[in-house]
C-alpha cells in the first residue's frame, strides 16, 4: 500500500497513521537494546583485547617514525619514514627481506604438497591408521625451538646424525665405503632451515587438507567411478576442485605463521650464512644494535605483510562457510 493510500484509508476510518509508525519506532528501540544488553558483557573483553593489541601496534608505529638509538641518546627526534627508507635501501636488511619471502613460500609450498599426499593416503581405511595419524600429527605438536635443536643434534649433525647415517647405510648397501657426509648447516643453511620448518608444518597442511576430504561429494565420485574415471582423473577432475579452497586456507594461514618464524633460524644457525629473515633482523637490530626506531619499522612492515595474508585468509574462510551453508 502506498502512503496516499495508507492516508485516505486513515481519513476514511478517522485513524491516524502516526501511533503505528510510534509504534514501529519504539519496537525497533526494544530490539537494539535487548541486543545492546546481549552484547555488553562482552564489552570488559573488547576492550581488554583493544588495549593490549591496538595500544602496543601504535606505539610501534609512532617509535618507527623516530630516530631513536639507545647507544646515541642525542641524536633522538623525528625522522619520518627515514627508517622505512633505510630498511629497503640497506642490503643487509633487503637481504633479510628476500629470505623471508624465500622461506615462507618454499616451505608453505612443499609443506602443502607432502600434506596433500599423506592425506590422500590417510583418507583410505587401512589397520592402524589412528595410530599413524597421530603419529604423523606428532611433529606439529612440538615446541619449536626443541624441534630445531632436535634436527641440529640428532638429525643434521655431520659425525652422529641420522641423515648423514643413512646415506652411510645406503652406500653400503651397493659396497662403497666413501660415502657423502656434507655438514648440512654450514653448506645448506637455508635448505636445513626449510626442512625443519617443512617437517614441522606438514602435519597442519595434512589436517586441514583431510577435513577438507571427509566433505568430499561422493555422488560426484560415484558418477566419475560409473563413467570409468581411473585414480588420477578422479583426483583431478573430482577432489583436486573441492581441495581446491581448503589448499588455499592451508597455504595462507601457514604462510601468516611461517613468515614469523623465529626459532629454527636462530637455533639452527643465528641468522648467519644468508639464513636471516626479518623476524631474526628484528631482534638483532632491536637487542644488539639497540636501534629502536629501526627495529620498530621492520616490525611495521611485517605486520603489513601479516594483516595482507590474513585478508586473503579470511575471505577464503568466509568463501568456505558460504559453501557449507548453501551446501
Amino acid at each position: 500500500m502506498t502512503s496516499a493510500a495508507r492516508r485516505r484509508t486513515a481519513a476514511s476510518t478517522g485513524a491516524s497513521v502516526a501511533p503505528s509508525r510510534t509504534v514501529s519506532a519504539a519496537g525497533a528501540a526494544h530490539l537494539r537494546r535487548a541486543a545492546w544488553a546481549r552484547r555488553l558483557p562482552l564489552l570488559p573483553a573488547l576492550i581488554f583485547l583493544v588495549v593490549t593489541t591496538q595500544i602496543p601496534f601504535l606505539a610501534t608505529l609512532v617509535v618507527s617514525l623516530t630516530s631513536w638509538n639507545a647507544l646515541y641518546p642525542d641524536q633522538r627526534g623525528f625522522a619520518g619514514l627515514e627508517n622505512f627508507r633505510e630498511v629497503f635501501a640497506d642490503a643487509e636488511l633487503r637481504s633479510s627481506l628476500v629470505t623471508t619471502v624465500v622461506l615462507t613460500v618454499t616451505v608453505a609450498l612443499v609443506s602443502l604438497v607432502l600434506g596433500l599426499v599423506l592425506a590422500l593416503l590417510l583418507d583410505r581405511s587401512f589397520r592402524g591408521r589412528g595410530i599413524v595419524r597421530t603419529m604423523l600429527i606428532a611433529p606439529y605438536l612440538v615446541v619449536p625451538v626443541a624441534a630445531a635443536l632436535l634436527w641440529k643434534h640428532a638429525l643434521l649433525n655431520p659425525q652422529y646424525g641420522l641423515v648423514n647415517g643413512a646415506l652411510t647405510w645406503i652406500w653400503g648397501l651397493f659396497g662403497s665405503s666413501a660415502p657423502p657426509q656434507p655438514a648440512w648447516l654450514a653448506e645448506n643453511p637455508l635448505l636445513s632451515v626449510e626442512a625443519t620448518l617443512v617437517w614441522q608444518w606438514t602435519p597442519f597442511m595434512m589436517l586441514i587438507l583431510l577435513s577438507g576430504l571427509q566433505s568430499k561429494p561422493t555422488d560426484a565420485l560415484e558418477a566419475a567411478g560409473i563413467d570409468g574415471a581411473g585414480p588420477w582423473q578422479t583426483f583431478r577432475y573430482v577432489l583436486f576442485p573441492h581441495l581446491r579452497q581448503y589448499m588455499e586456507l592451508g597455504a595462507l594461514l601457514g604462510s601468516i605463521y611461517i613468515v614469523q618464524n623465529f626459532d629454527a633460524v636462530y637455533t639452527l644457525t643465528a641468522g648467519g650464512l644468508g639464513t636471516a629473515n626479518l623476524p631474526y633482523s628484528i631482534y638483532r637490530t632491536f637487542f644488539q644494535a639497540q636501534d629502536y626506531g629501526l627495529a620498530s619499522a621492520m616490525g611495521v612492515l611485517v605486520v603489513i605483510g601479516t594483516i595482507l595474508i590474513a585478508t586473503f585468509a579470511l575471505r577464503v574462510v568466509s568463501s568456505l562457510l558460504r559453501e557449507e551453508i548453501n551446501r
